[in-house]
């Protein structure tokens, strides 16, 4: 029987993925920071195992990678410098074996050397690491975390995008697909471009939002200087903000924009519509 190990197990990809795989004869390991908060989450899972693990704790890698066959991991946000934070794992994953690693990285990223997301596939193809790249467009949960507290707060969309176009996906979709990557040998060594099925301009997102939640949400369109200089004064950390304006940079460029069929190809459905994600969040978006 293999075993997974899967990154961020109660994150807003690393759950539903679990769910997912929970239904398969594998066993899998959740790898979380805080694995006592975690324990209760899993619990009806009978073929998951909650360990420690924090990219930044070497300590916890081999522990949580015992007998571990594939690797399923997201870059956390605010880990904004990969050398130091990312690549002692990726080193510890070579030597250890590992069949596969999934890793979600970013859409366009072969294009953008500057991106945390780039540097680390360059490494797992420089270990020669047996991987599968998934290349996600904006998740719509970024507006359910990161922007939430505008939209809560102000009834806004808070985000140095102008007047371009993001082709937004559900992270249930990441999930699904990363389900199938890790299931399915076929999508070894492959670069997996995943997206929702239209693209939208912020302002359309506003729109569709006001629509279904039947409160009227704006698109402020801040600067890209006036968005960095709000998010330090939050106290958000200065390596995280900064990727954050290189990807709405990247958007602003005309990036994010691309739509591609991959869900369909890969899941023979379509993508969760912008619609559907704002309808499932409804009660987050307008608790006050």
């Amino acid at each position: 029987m293999e075993k997974f190990l899967i990154i961020g197990g109660t994150g807003n990809i690393g759950f539903p993925l679990i769910e997912r795989l929970a239904q398969e004869d594998i066993e899998i390991i959740a790898g979380v920071r805080h694995p006592e908060q975690a324990h209760e989450t899993f619990r009806p899972f009978k073929n998951v195992e909650v360990k420690a693990f924090d990219f930044l704790e070497p300590t916890t890698f081999n522990a949580a990678l015992q007998d571990v066959d594939r690797v399923f991991f997201v870059r956390p946000p605010q880990l904004a410098t990969p050398k130091k934070d990312m690549f002692p794992f990726l080193e510890k994953l070579k030597a250890k074996g590992i069949k596969q690693v999934v890793f979600v990285s970013l859409i366009g990223v072969e294009k953008n050397p500057m991106t945390p997301h780039h540097k680390i596939e360059e490494r797992i193809i420089e270990l020669e690491l047996p991987h599968t790249f998934i290349r996600p467009s904006f998740f719509m949960q970024n507006l359910s975390t990161t922007h939430l507290e505008d939209i809560q707060k102000q009834q806004d969309l808070f985000v140095p995008a102008g007047n371009s176009k993001t082709s937004f996906i559900d992270t249930r979709d990441i999930a699904a697909v990363g389900a199938e990557c890790l299931l399915n040998r076929q999508y070894l060594d492959q670069a997996l471009e995943i997206t929702g099925q239209v693209a939208l301009t912020y302002k359309e997102a506003a729109a569709i939002m006001t629509s279904v939640l039947q409160e009227l949400i704006t698109y402020s369109r801040p600067s890209l200087l006036k968005f960095r200089k709000t998010m330090l004064q939050r106290g958000i950390k200065k390596d995280y903000v900064n990727v954050m304006v290189m990807l709405y940079l990247i958007t602003q460029l005309g990036n994010a924009k691309k739509v591609t069929t991959t869900i369909y190809e890969v899941l023979g459905r379509e993508p969760i519509s912008f619609e559907t994600f704002v309808k499932d969040y409804q009660t987050l978006f307008l608790a006050k």
